[in-house]
């Protein structure tokens, strides 16, 4: 098994932290407007023109024009017809490097032959779905519980989402107790218990629109890379029917976005070991793009659960589980068994472990492993980011690049850097404000980045894959200059 990592040199959390710190304090540098209104007027109404009319028509039948979140940019969603290795293709035939990567999971690149070729074989054979077992279910466990040490057993389910009310359940069943506390800033899906504390440290419910309050009476956040904010919240769950689980993305909230310093999980690990909480690490993005035994394997840290997500079924439809120890796994076997007399943890999903989700899922992990593509990704995003700190540096802006490995941060107004004091209330509605405005900003960002061919994640995350050269990023890199150019101090 591959035992390299994506990531040659941690970044400094600390260093990064002052960085951010320094950013949101600043005044607002974002695309000028003058060059944002040509590029709607010259690109998007001119270039894009098939996509603008057939978003137009979609609002008629679905609520905002698209059906998830990812897909919406300004000025108009982009309607994407092909997808091939680095590269994304439009309806109107316009080009971009892809450096959403479908939010993280294709680290071989776009639809690799390779996997397609295996999809496409079982298709002809057997459909997509049977409904009953199918051999590659457990080829695709096997696979999993091989490459990563903590992962005795592994259960398929349909999204990540759905993998983290798994987790919760199976920890309450397993320790017997109620509470569960996450990072804050962390986005761990969108089921009501987890809504929590999303995107903006010490947001609370705040953010979780439609879910009544009182399903949060059990979960709580705490400050991110503070483990006396956890400790503190670990002693007063004590009088409070205990902690089942501590919850963690171990790059930082929403994947790195706040990183983590090198060593904090670990302590997070040790704190759990005190407090009889398990450690359930969510490994959507980082899982088999870090490393073949995710960051957890990078980080030295055996979780008791692992969220898995996209990946494990390369892209394809029905993508989720959740893994983890024999004694804690136990609680999720399906159907009837005998001699455990355990309550096991209510699941379900029909269309999990579908033999397509599975093979796609085989097949990418054994490709992945077999030529190397994390470190080979993650070569390329050391290579973008060191590009866009050049860039940056010689034009003196104040933007901030980091990168874990080939998940790249270029943070431009440092939206999610912000975080909530509910001890100095009266500073809250200054924070919606402020955030309110640089997502904005951060939008507009997009929107330059898209009109000079590069697809981005909300314009501040960047995954690269496999799929990428040296000269690819270069030629990625002269797109970001010509949109740092045009750059001036808005507000």
């Amino acid at each position: 098994m591959s035992t390299g990592f994506a990531i040659t040199n941690y970044p400094d959390a600390d260093m990064v932290t002052a960085q951010l710190d320094a950013l949101i304090k600043k005044p607002i540098y974002s695309i000028g407007r003058d060059a944002l209104d040509r590029y709607e007027r010259e690109y998007f109404d001119k270039k894009c023109s098939s996509s603008k009319a057939m978003i137009a028509e979609a609002k008629g039948a679905i609520p905002g024009g698209v059906q998830h979140n990812l897909a919406f940019n300004h000025p108009f969603p982009l309607v994407i017809t092909k997808a091939e290795g680095a590269y994304l293709y439009d309806l109107d035939e316009n080009k971009y490097f892809d450096f959403l990567q479908a939010g993280g999971p294709t680290v071989l690149g776009s639809n690799p032959p390779e996997v397609r070729e295996k999809v496409i074989a079982l298709l002809e054979d057997g459909g997509p779905s049977t409904g009953l077992f199918h051999e590659y279910e457990y080829k695709l466990a096997k696979k999993i519980c091989d490459s990563v040490p903590s992962v005795d057993k592994f259960r398929m389910l349909n999204s990540g989402s759905e993998a983290c009310m798994a987790a919760i359940r199976v920890a309450r069943l397993a320790t017997k107790k109620k509470n569960i506390i996450k990072m804050g800033g962390a986005y761990h899906g969108w089921s009501d218990q987890l809504a929590y504390g999303i995107r903006v440290p010490g947001s609370k419910g705040t953010q979780a629109h439609g879910v009544p309050g009182y399903l949060f009476r059990h979960t709580q956040e705490f400050f991110p890379n503070s483990i006396s904010s956890l400790k503190r919240q670990l002693r007063l769950n004590r009088l409070r029917g205990g902690t089942a689980a501590v919850f963690i993305e171990p790059v930082g909230p929403e994947s790195g976005t706040r990183p983590l310093s090198k060593d904090f999980n670990k302590e997070v690990a040790e704190l759990c070991r005190q407090y009889g909480a398990l450690l359930i690490f969510d490994e959507v993005v980082t899982g088999f793009r870090i490393g073949m035994s995710g960051a957890q394997g990078y980080f030295d840290v055996r979780a008791d659960l692992t969220v898995f997500g996209k990946v494990i079924a390369g892209g394809y439809p029905g993508a989720g589980g959740l893994g983890g120890k024999d004694e804690y796994m136990r609680y999720l076997a399906a159907g009837i068994q005998t001699g455990d007399k355990i309550h096991r943890a209510l699941v379900g999903g029909t269309m999990a472990a579908t033999p397509l989700s599975c093979v796609a899922g085989y097949y990418t992990l054994e490709e992945i492993e077999k030529t190397k593509a994390c470190e080979k990704a993650g070569a390329m995003g050391d290579r973008l980011t060191a590009g866009l700190q050049k860039l940056i540096e010689e034009r003196h802006l104040p933007f901030v690049a980091f990168n874990q490995g080939s998940i790249c941060h270029l943070e431009t107004v440092g939206t999610m850097h912000f975080s909530i004091n509910w001890n100095k209330p009266w500073t809250i509605p200054k924070v919606i404000n402020e955030t309110s405005i640089r997502k904005k900003e951060m939008e507009y960002m997009g929107a330059a980045y898209m009109a000079e061919g590069l697809v981005t994640l909300a314009g501040s995350r960047l995954y690269t894959s496999a799929a990428y050269d040296e000269a690819m990023i270069d030629k990625a890199l002269e797109a970001f200059e010509r949109v740092f150019d045009q750059v001036e101090e808005i507000i």
